[in-house]
């Protein structure tokens, strides 16, 4: 050690060097005072700053330099997850003995920040500061309630929790000078009734709010004095609430009890007396008497001929796609309740009946029953899930073992399993590619799971086709006749489906999830729905631009339209006419007839016999591990939510729940620059990396932080080598490098050239 460093005569500019080199020893974790750039209380949503100044043992500053850094760790954490730190020497001249650190805060809570020199803290660590909730932002915050309906009784108080979050999702807090339930407007009205009633007390119930601190919510509390249908609406600051919108069906009290004991008995069916007011499109000029028998499962309407027989019957099934349109009182009808019923799978129904409110209120109550007590998704999903173990195919000590070639995946696969019975779909899959030498500990099976997914649902193999160009194009059964031996691939990828759902809900590791995205029409098949023109705007969105929104927006009187379909090559010779209704090609589309004119078409072009026998085929294969009966009390959008995840990536996100095992100054360098180039990621580069790091592109539906096991970043050791990656573990391997331009090479090259093959190494 140099005698005395302070007298050597050199540049100004080296002298941090030299003392940095002279005075190292005394670098103590007891000479590390901190200093946060902040003032309590402070709100998340800011990045946040704060300093850590160093002294020799002697008391003065400590210049430090980039050897410092090696010693210095920094660690936050909001609960279990890491927070991203970006530490960096101060460069002013009188903060020469500082290092800056900064980190963004956005979910609420207690942060901990850890500082050590070495593997000694510094005084005062760790440091704990907690972060609050913004204020209440309409478009996150929730009313917690499980159904669109709420059936409540005359006279009684029913409670609604509204749950305040903020833009980034957090629970409101408020303290005792807070004003939790200011902003919030209810609006009621009764259906049926002159806008005059609408303001009566007695007609629109009472309202209060109250808040509840203990589970930091809102109680709004509603109450009326005269049964009937309702409309509510919730909105905070004039913006109404994201769910905020809901009916309410009001009870006298001995109805009320009698609803909920036939509900809860779910053995008896109901009968009640309606008049059919119109179906199929149609309006009766003289509604149809009518028996209404309602039980767990459905709604069947009778006719009867001379009291005895049944001339018509029309079964409403009871599905999460089931919509209530409530009217309110009927002039018309001797000012009887009146109601619409759509089930989605045949045209709706209007019903008007002194029980039409009972009506009603059974299947609401039946409904939500019927899924699992709760509309919200994420409670559906648990429910299903819990169904799918109940089952109990899984054999969980025989893996069932399965070798294909990479190079014909579609047709070794479907060799492989042609003999599987459910049992066999139900156990583990350990894959084995010829010619590789990687050992299935999941990572493989995810990527077999990957191709031969992404295999079937490719429009290029012919199997389903797509409606555009770009890559967001949603694929669907294709419309050509299908051979015999194409069927049994439409089953095979209903199994490959049913395989992914079974396997997601035994949770962790085994989650699977289907590369691609249907049509809406196809998916609403799947679950029995009826396909009409609506869905055109999603699934074909060029045709709905082009042709559908212009018919439903003008006149079609004069455009000599029929109901008929003309179909041409792509150099535009016509190919063929298809009549869409008997003798179509002689009747022509009016105003009143145009709606049936596009529902006829969209089950001419998305759901005709060709298209409805491969839904068939895929739903026998699918049916083969998860019952149809399960999979209905989801709607389309649902579906394609349970058995996709969610394709929305986002770096945040991934910051926010990874893990590191590094904490070396180096390593540091290069996780900056991680984030820095995932930052500038496209959602494809994104999908990208999850595919490198983890052998499948699709998030769980809880995205970055349900992943399991959660995304590990490390380092491996080496200079210059291309990232590697262990999928089964979810862990990225990241070299060191020169710069940051080298390090983003070749990090896009390895998510773009190796997201495919197992090497042993």
């Amino acid at each position: 050690m140099l005698a005395n460093p302070g007298v050597l005569r050199k540049p100004k500019s080296a002298l941090p060097l030299i003392q940095c080199i002279g005075m190292r020893k005394y670098l103590l974790h007891n000479m590390v005072r901190m200093h946060f750039d902040w003032e309590e209380p402070t709100f998340v949503g800011e990045t946040m700053t704060f300093y850590i100044k160093f002294r020799q043992n002697n008391g003065r500053p400590y210049p430090v330099c980039d050897k410092d850094i090696v010693d210095l760790v920094v660690k936050v954490r909001q609960g279990a997850s890491n927070i991203a730190a970006f530490v960096e020497i101060c460069t002013e001249p009188d903060m020469f003995n500082m290092v800056t650190v900064k980190f963004k805060t956005r979910q609420a809570g207690r942060y901990r920040i850890d500082v050590h020199i070495g593997t000694l803290p510094i005084t005062g660590s760790p440091y704990i500061h907690r972060f609050l909730p913004r204020q209440p932002d309409p478009n996150r915050t929730i009313l917690v309630r499980e159904s669109s309906i709420i059936v409540c009784r005359v006279g009684m108080s029913y409670p609604i929790m509204i749950e305040p979050r903020d833009e980034f999702g957090n629970v409101c807090v408020f303290d005792s000078n807070g004003k939790p339930v200011e902003g919030y407007e209810i609006q009621i009205n009764q259906l049926g009734t002159s806008p005059d009633r609408h303001s009566s007390a007695e007609s629109c119930g009472d309202t209060s709010l109250e808040y509840d601190a203990a589970r930091r919510q809102i109680c709004l509390k509603v109450s009326f004095a005269k049964a009937g249908f309702y409309d509510a609406s919730v909105s905070l600051n004039g913006t109404q609430l994201r769910n905020g919108n809901f009916g309410i069906i009001v009870l006298k009290s001995h109805v009320y009890g009698a609803v909920q004991k036939k509900v809860d008995s779910n053995r008896s069916t109901i009968c009640y007396s309606a008049k059919l007011l119109g179906w199929k499109g149609e309006r009766y000029t003289k509604p149809k008497t009518v028996q209404c028998f309602i039980s767990s499962k459905q709604l069947t309407i009778k006719e009867y001929r001379f009291k005895f027989f049944p001339k018509s019957v029309i079964t409403i099934k009871l599905y999460p796609s089931t919509k209530f349109y409530l009217n309110g009182p009927a002039r018309e009808h001797e000012g009887y309740d009146s109601f619409i019923l759509d089930d989605g799978i045949q045209r709706p129904i209007e019903l008007v009946s002194d029980y039409c409110d009972t009506i009603a209120a059974t299947l609401a109550k039946f409904l939500v029953k019927k899924v699992g007590g709760s509309e919200i998704f994420t409670k559906k999903r648990e429910y299903f899930y819990q169904k799918i173990r109940e089952l109990r195919y899984r054999n969980e000590n025989k893996p069932k073992t399965i070798k294909v070639k990479r190079e014909k995946l579609l047709k070794s696969s479907l060799k492989a399993t042609k003999r599987f019975s459910t049992a066999n779909w139900s156990q583990k899959f350990e894959i084995t590619f010829e010619g590789e030498e990687g050992v299935d500990r999941g990572g493989v099976s995810r990527e077999w799971f990957e191709l031969i997914s992404a295999a079937l649902f490719d429009a290029k193999n012919g199997l389903f086709e797509s409606f555009g160009e770009s890559q967001r194009a949603l694929v669907h059964p294709s419309k050509r006749p299908a051979a015999s031996r194409d069927l049994k691939y439409y089953e095979f990828a209903g199994k490959i489906v049913g395989k992914c759902i079974y396997e997601s809900a035994f949770g962790g590791r085994s989650r699977l999830f289907v590369r691609a995205r249907f049509t809406r029409s196809f998916l609403a098949q799947i679950i029995g729905l009826r396909v009409h023109y609506k869905y055109f705007e999603m699934d074909d969105p060029d045709l709905y631009a082009s042709k559908i929104k212009y018919i439903l927006e003008n006149n079609v009187e004069g455009m000599e339209l029929f109901f008929a379909e003309e179909e041409y090559s792509k150099n535009g010779k016509l190919i063929n006419a298809v009549e869409l209704i008997p003798d179509g090609r002689n009747v022509c589309v009016t105003n009143d007839t145009k709606d049936r004119y596009l529902d006829v078409l969209a089950q001419h072009r998305l759901a005709n016999n060709s298209i409805r026998n491969k839904v068939n085929h895929f739903l026998k294969g699918l049916n083969e591990l998860i019952p149809l009966n399960l999979l209905r009390i989801f709607n389309e959008n649902e579906l394609e939510f349970l058995w996709r995840g969610t394709d929305k990536y986002s770096a945040e996100d991934l910051r926010a729940h990874h893990d590191t095992h590094c904490n070396s100054a180096e390593f540091r360098k290069v996780l900056d620059w991680f984030w820095t180039a995932v930052s500038n990621f496209t959602q494809e580069e994104m999908a990208r990396l999850l595919q490198f790091t983890t052998g499948c592109s699709q998030l769980p539906p809880g995205g970055f932080q349900q992943l399991n096991p959660r995304f590990l970043i490390n380092t491996s050791a080496t200079f210059g080598d291309l990232p590697t990656a262990h999928t089964c573990a979810n862990e990225l391997c990241l070299p060191f490098y020169e710069c940051y331009d080298h390090f983003e090479k070749a990090l896009l090259l390895a998510i773009n050239e190796g997201t495919e093959g197992f090497e042993m190494t």
